[in-house]
Formats: C-alpha cells, structure tokens, sequence
C-alpha cells in the first residue's frame, strides 16, 4: 500500500472478529491510532451470542467451545478479565458418543481420561503427555509466525506425529475403535478428509489443550470475548465503527495500513485494484469448507 500524506489513522482494520480486534489491540498498546470497521450492526466475526428460542435463553451461532482462546499467548498478556471475560470450564471438556449408548469421555486430568481408554489408555498418554506438559512452549510456537521455536526438539516430536494423517496415526497409535473414533473426531475440526496428510496435527492439538487448558465455553456467550476486547481496545483510545460494509478501499478512511480480518474472496472484492495478478488468482483459488449447522430442543415444561 502506498504511503499516505497526512493519514487520519495509522491503520484501519475491516472485519471486527477476535483477530481483527486483536490486531487492532496490539497496535493500539504501542500508541498507534487504530480504527475498525465492521460491516454488521454488531461487532465479533464468529463470535456471535443471540436469543434464538426463548427470551432470555441465549445460544452461541457459531464457535462455541474456546481452547484455543483461553489457550491463546497473546491472550494470556491481556487484562480482559477486568473487561468482562470469565472463562467456565466444564466437568468433562469433550465427550465423542456412539450409537450404542456408549461414549468416550475426557476431563482435563489427563489421568482421569486415560483411566476411561482401557488398554488405549497408555498409548494416550505416551503420544499426548509430552505435548500437556510442554505446552507452554508449544502455544508460543503454534500461535505465533514463523520462527526459531521456543523449544525446537518438542516442537520437531509434535511435527513429527503432526505431518501423519489422522486416519494412519490413530491406526498405528491405538486399538480400540472407540479410542480411534475419538481422535478421528478431534482430528475432524481440519475440515479436511481424514486420510490426508497433517490432519493428525489438529487432533493433537485439540487433545493436548483438553487436558492443558481445558475447553471451556465464556460466561454469556462466546459474543462476551469480542465484547472484552472491544471494551479494552477503546480503553486505549481505539475506535470502532459497526453498519458499514467496506466495498471498495477508497470507501476507507485514509491511513498508513490496511488490516483485513476477512476471508480471501472477500479481500479480492474489496482491494482488487491493490492486489497482485498472483495473489488475486491465488486468493481466489481458496476453497470454502462445508458448512454446519447445531441442532437445539427445549422441553417448555421444565421452563
């Protein structure tokens, strides 16, 4: 982007999800004038809280459960607890059910849930411990750009196991099927055919958070965490600007950056005269991943 004379904002970021507004906060904590502008009447991308059977009864319409939040580095540097955002962990994080009744359920000991795999159990243990009790490094280095690790032989194990497919780790690792459906079933957050190569990498890392930092779901709906992060980037003087749909960038603000927390075909539509022949074709190529959809009943006698 070409430098701007006199810009009104160091940066403008589009779209008002949590990395957009997690972009703008980081820049914001450095004293740059930051702007978000988002194109629905409320702001937070997936996370999105609504009251869609009951009055008072809210449900989350898209992400639900947060490892990866309260699992987040760059999370655990904000102040958002004093902005609102309680995270509430469950008894038992994850269950995978069956047909027969039966299920496989895991709490945050990993003890516990080893204790339920029968004589998969250990072969858990040994494949995710190191990962629980090196998480700390391994977050930094899962959620960061590419760089020198953290620690680099925990990270080369995880890669090692990460590059296999779901579908051949969870055969050569375990025995039961019941142990297997549950790591297919994590595995399966990829959103992509459980025989290619590195879907074993979100099943581990999905597992490992289970039992290092739990999967719990935010006080209020999953809305509660862009709402944190909202509050506490206005607290550094940042803005933010909602009901305005960015169809083009010289519909922008002017500013020195353009940040976009959107998906690629969007940001070709809007900065297509910004953007390369290559990247354009490249983002274009991008392929959506089905779609889902969450079922709810209410028994109105119990209400």
């Amino acid at each position: 982007m070409p430098e701007v004379k006199n810009p009104e904002y160091d940066a403008i970021v589009v779209g008002s999800g949590p990395n957009g507004l997690s972009a703008a906060v980081l820049l914001a904590q450095h004293g740059l004038s930051v702007k978000v502008i988002e194109a629905e009447n409320t702001i937070g991308g997936g996370t999105r809280t609504k009251e869609l059977t009951e009055p008072g009864f809210i449900h989350d319409v898209c992400s639900a459960v947060h490892p990866t939040g309260i699992g987040s580095p760059f999370f655990r540097t904000l102040p958002l607890k004093d902005f609102g955002l309680e995270w509430i962990q469950p008894e038992f994080p994850i269950a995978h059910p069956f047909d027969d009744g039966d299920a496989v359920i895991a709490s945050i000991s990993l003890t516990e849930t080893v204790a339920r795999m029968g004589k998969d159990g250990k072969h858990y243990l040994n494949l995710i411990k190191p990962f629980v009790d090196g998480w700390k490094s391994l977050s930094n280095d899962f959620f960061a750009p590419i760089r020198i690790p953290d620690n680099p032989l925990s990270l080369a194990r995880f890669g090692w196991f990460g590059m296999l497919s779901a579908k051949l780790l969870a055969n050569s690792m375990f025995d039961s099927a019941r142990v297997k459906a549950y790591f297919a079933g994590l595995a399966s957050h990829s959103i992509i055919p459980l025989e290619k190569s590195f879907t074993a990498s979100f099943g581990l890392i999905l597992a490992t958070s289970c039992h290092a930092v739990g999967w719990p779901i935010v006080k209020g709906g999953s809305h509660s965490i862009t709402t944190a992060l909202a509050t506490y980037l206005q607290s550094l003087g940042g803005e933010i600007e909602t009901n305005n749909r960015i169809l083009k960038t010289s519909d922008l603000p002017s500013s020195k950056a353009i940040l976009f927390d959107l998906t690629p075909h969007q940001i070709v539509r809007i900065a297509e005269r910004e953007l390369t022949e290559k990247f354009k074709n490249k983002f274009l190529k991008y392929k959506y991943g089905p779609g889902a959809f969450k079922a709810c009943s209410m028994d109105k006698s119990r209400l």
